[in-house]
Formats: structure tokens, sequence, C-alpha cells
């Protein structure tokens, strides 16, 4: 679907409920946030939602935003490549969903309609160029909004998905009045001892497979209660492991249930996240993506150690 397309969409259709995906990130609560409210200045009635509340660290995003009451007409799902992502809380709303705006070049295609740009940093890269194109001047909260999606999902500019369009995207977003160096420091450099804690713990235990090229950090059940942390202090650590010098790919092996794992894995140059995650049913872009494992820990560390051989190897 083209911009002027979706424009047309929009216009023509009303009562939105715009989906975001479980373990939300900058850019699905950006995107989700910064839609509705041009959706309402529209004169559409808009929602947004999730499978679970949304982080606390992402508060500034939302501040002021009320839930209209209405039966939903339209549904959008932002930044969501799966209906798997969903999560459980929102499942009834797979194969209902009309709409998806979305970067990940692994996108299922499983919306009626789609915008797809996978060069695009961020979904919020996309809803920015989708208003510049078809005239849509933005309020400072709506630039906000995009500005953190685009910011977080290129972690602050500095992965290798950041663009010369997405520099200039981030710019001209920038020309509005908030408080972009404050979002930046909040995203990126402010920790909790809770935090900070916890990143020891996952520097002290973390494994070296094949000589340090791949390293990998284990978060289980048990750990996480014993910390005594809040869940949302967990979020984000899939950076670390890569952060290790000479590392090709870093993993985070997290645990959700009893027989069930997340995978988040990170690539540099030489090794192919988003092809490596399609191995167990995942996907996401060629330098971050996830997906899940049944088993044990063991199970599922042995799966995961012999897939990475094969990608060394390779």
């Amino acid at each position: 679907m083209e911009f002027a397309e979706l424009k047309k969409y929009l216009d023509e259709h009303d009562r939105y409920l715009i989906l975001t995906h479980k373990s939300p990130d900058g850019d699905t609560v950006g995107c989700g946030f910064g839609l509705c409210s041009m959706l309402r200045r529209m004169g559409k009635q808009a929602n947004v939602t999730n499978s679970e509340p949304f982080p606390d660290r992402y508060s500034f995003l939302y501040e002021g935003y009320y839930t209209q009451d209405f039966e939903p007409q339209t549904i959008i799902a932002v930044d969501i490549a799966d209906e798997q992502l969903l999560g459980s809380g929102l499942s009834q709303y797979a194969g209902r969903i009309d709409l998806c705006i979305d970067h990940h070049i692994s996108n299922k295609m499983f919306a009626k309609e789609t915008v797809l740009d996978a060069s695009a940093a961020a979904a919020a890269q996309i809803i920015f160029a989708f208003a510049e194109d078809q005239g849509i001047e933005l309020n400072d909260i709506e630039a906000m909004c995009l500005y953190t999606g685009i910011a977080t999902d290129t972690g602050c500019f500095k992965f290798s998905n950041t663009t010369p369009d997405t520099h200039i995207a981030a710019a001209k977003l920038m020309g509005y009045d908030f408080d972009f160096a404050l979002i930046n420091r909040k995203m990126f450099d402010l920790k909790s001892r809770a935090r900070m804690h916890i990143e020891q713990m996952m520097t002290k235990d973390m494994e070296f497979w094949f000589g340090g090229r791949c390293t990998v950090i284990t978060l289980t059940t048990e750990l996480m209660e014993k910390s005594g942390a809040d869940p949302a202090e967990f979020d984000g650590l899939a950076q670390l492991p890569l952060s290790v010098e000479g590392a090709v790919m870093g993993i985070t092996i997290k645990q959700r249930h009893e027989d069930r794992f997340k995978l988040s894995v990170r690539t540099t140059e030489e090794a192919d996240a988003s092809a490596f995650c399609k191995r167990f049913g995942g996907g996401g872009h060629i330098r971050a993506a996830g997906c899940e494992i049944k088993g044990t820990l063991e199970e599922v560390k042995a799966q995961v150690k012999a897939a990475v051989k094969e990608v060394l190897d390779g």
C-alpha cells in the first residue's frame, strides 16, 4: 500500500484499535501512541492497547492518554511482523487485523492491508515519512513518540540499520518542541541499581562459545525471582552479549515458562540474525531478531549451540 492509499484508507475508516507487540519496545509504543494522536486529530476515534501493561520507562509517551469508549471497527498492528507477537492478551485479534505498518523483512503479511518498508530503521520512520509525504503536520507529542521509536530501534543511531534517511527523519523531528537529549539519557544511559546488579550477574555468568565468537547470557525464572527486581528491569539486555570484543553473535536466552524460552539474537556483519531465528520459527532484522524454543534449558542450549556452529562454520 502506497502512502496516498494509506491516507485514503485512514480517511475512510474509523474506530481504530492500534495493537502493539508483546514485550513492548520504544518503536511499537512510540508508533502506537503517535499514530493514535494523529488519528484523533483527524477526527477519528482511536485507542492503543497491548497484551500487558506498558512499561513505566515509556510513560512519557502516553502521559495524558485516555481510553475512548467505542467498539473497535478497524484493527491496526504497528511494528508487528507476526501475529504470534501479539501475546496471549491480544490473541483474539489474530486473523482480524485490517492494516499493518511494519519494517521487518520477515513480516508474514497477515493483515488485510500492509504498509511495509524493510529499509526503514523503525516503523516510526515509516509513519513519519507518511506524514511528511501527505502533508500531515505533526504536533510535539507525536514527533516525540516517533523520535523515540527511531532512536530506540537504532540503539541511539549506532546500529547498522541506521541510514542517511534515518538521520534526516530524526533531524526533522528534533525541530519540534521536546527534550530529545533527556529521552536519549532515559533510554540509553540511566539504569536502576537493580538493573546494574542484573547486568553484573549476567556478565559474571556469561558463556563464551566457539572461542568467544558467540556470547550467551541466560535468564531463568529462578534467577529473575531471586533478584527481586521488577520484570521490566530485565528488558533490553539483548545487546549486552554482543558488547564483548570478538563476538560475532550475542544471544540472550530468557525463560518464559517452564519449558519455553525466548531467544534474542544480535549479530555483527558476519552473521544474519533473522536467518538464524527463522530456523526456530522466528525472525526479525538482519542484525537483531528473536524466536521461541520449547524444551528444557539444556535441550534449548544444545539446539542453539548446534545452529550457531553451522552459522559460524558456514
